[in-house]
């Protein structure tokens, strides 16, 4: 019986992808082995940070690295870092910004959710451009001149998010922020695969980068990477690191944090309620190295094999066509989409609520219901999950 079956929490077919509402991704056996050995023990926070971030620094390419509570906390503390810079009577006002750089710059087509975590401390929110081909008015969206025009005395940093289409391209955002000595920070959550994005964005000349630990890379669900400049992985780390210390006592790592560059140790910063224990820490660079150590090409395979069992499985479905896609590009997701004919999408909803009511239920990606599409992603399918999902899709057709 599963610690989930003794306290009455039932289990769920994850086959919707590394959504955090549905825990995120199935950790390795390595990992959560890795997590029990460091709850073993105590450490140096500042000193496993300053190892994380020598791990993280070489997977990336970046300067330095740091390890948050999730892909929302690094885009909190690289905010506040972008703000504060290492003056530590700035860091003692957050989220109070005045009299500090408090305007950030994004698309207008980039803003979503989460950015929430962006506001968070403080700043406003500057938009640019017209999403003109996302409202289906027109082809262009924000323009390199757009972000020039909108950067002034009060920009703390350019916000980019990272997707497959995003316009324009980073390294023309890099090229107008950089003129006017501001930095830019890429939210890259969900940007792998491919495995080459781990070093892309900063070869793009991005000055801050955030990954989710609990997706693609393996690691705990409250895990997530943020990687880049020196100076600003270090203003982060002071943001964010528990400061009550003895100032006379207290020697971090100077490759994390050099004291020289300090007038003041910070208090408590407005990253502290996002605490990244050891176990956490651990667990994302045990994910990391295996991730890497892995590559695409057998990521992919392990990924193709559920995938194929579905579309396999569902080949000849009544009234629902199966595709499999991305099975020749070892740098996306393989997915399998169930396609229901024009004039009777609304089976898509009915076939989502079947499998929902499922034992175990099962979770599928709905974003496109409404056009009568299906997906499901094998990400986060265990052993033998494929075949259920097979026939319990089978079941409901009838």
């Amino acid at each position: 019986m599963t610690i989930y079956a003794r306290r009455g929490v039932p289990t769920v077919i994850n086959a919707a992808g590394t959504l955090t509402r549905l825990s995120g991704a199935i950790m390795r056996p390595e990992v959560p082995a890795a997590m029990a050995e460091a709850a073993a023990a105590p450490v140096d926070m500042a000193v496993l940070q300053a190892h994380a971030s020598d791990v993280i620094a070489a997977a990336t390419s970046a300067e330095a690295g740091y390890v948050t509570s999730g892909a929302a906390a690094g885009l909190l503390v690289g905010t506040a870092a972008c703000v504060t810079g290492l003056d530590a009577s700035a860091m003692a006002r957050l989220p109070d910004v005045t009299g500090l750089k408090d305007e950030v710059v994004v698309a207008r087509s980039q803003r979503n959710g989460y950015d929430h975590a962006v506001r968070t401390v403080g700043v406003r929110l500057v938009e640019v451009g017209l999403p003109d081909r996302a409202s289906g008015a027109g082809v262009r969206d924000a323009e390199p001149w757009e972000y020039a025009a909108a950067i002034g005395d009060k920009t703390a940093a350019v916000f980019y998010v990272a997707s497959g289409d995003t316009r324009p391209p980073l390294r023309a955002v890099v090229a107008v922020a950089h003129a006017a000595g501001v930095p830019v920070m890429v939210d890259a959550a969900a940007e792998l695969p491919p495995q080459a994005n781990l070093k892309r964005f900063i070869a793009e000349g991005a000055d801050l980068v955030v990954f989710s630990g609990g997706k693609a890379i393996g690691g705990p669900q409250a895990s997530g990477i943020l990687c880049g400049r020196r100076d600003l992985i270090m203003a982060a780390a002071l943001q964010h690191l528990d400061m009550d210390v003895i100032a006379e006592f207290w020697a971090p790592p100077a490759r994390l944090i050099d004291r020289d560059r300090l007038g003041g140790l910070p208090r408590q910063g407005i990253g502290r309620p996002c605490k990244a224990g050891k176990e956490e820490i651990i667990g994302l660079l045990t994910a990391l190295e295996l991730f890497v150590a892995e590559g695409d090409a057998a990521r992919h395979a392990r990924w193709l094999a559920d995938a194929r069992i579905i579309a396999d499985g569902l080949a000849g479905a009544p009234g629902a066509e199966p595709t499999l896609v991305g099975h020749d590009d070892i740098g996306v997701v393989p997915k399998v989409t169930l396609r229901f004919p024009r004039g009777q999408q609304a089976r898509a909803a009915e076939l989502i609520r079947t499998l929902l009511r499922h034992d175990p239920a099962i979770h599928v990606d709905a974003s496109e219901h409404e056009r009568g599409i299906v997906t499901f992603n094998p990400m986060c399918l265990r052993p033998g999950d494929a075949a259920i999902v097979v026939r319990a899709v089978s079941t409901a057709l009838g």
